[in-house]
């Protein structure tokens, strides 16, 4: 079966859905893949994560107006619930996204 293109995957998820927009060479995206992975943990696995390289998918980007990296868009059914840039510690993380699960 051929893998769903990202925009599909956004605009057909029942799942609440953590959209990380992020690239490659950014340091402080790295950072956050750990607080990210621990916050989606503490969770209980309730919101699923859908990493998205800019470099990769430039039109996309453009169409969630993402203007710096990393950028957090949470989707549920396509709409989106919450957006957030920059570097965020867990706690910061998890106390927002908790309303959404």
């Amino acid at each position: 079966m051929p893998k769903k293109n990202p925009k599909e995957i956004i605009s057909q998820s029942q799942e609440v859905l953590l959209v990380d927009f992020y690239a490659d060479w950014c340091g402080p995206c790295q950072t956050m893949n750990p607080v990210l992975e621990e916050s989606l943990a503490e969770l209980g696995g309730k919101i699923k994560l859908l990493k998205l390289n800019v470099d990769k998918h430039p039109q996309l980007s453009q169409q969630f107006g993402i203007r710096s990296i990393p950028h957090y868009i949470l989707f549920k059914r396509g709409k989106i619930l919450w957006r957030k840039g920059g570097i965020l510690t867990k706690r910061e993380l998890v106390q927002q996204l908790k309303g959404f699960v």
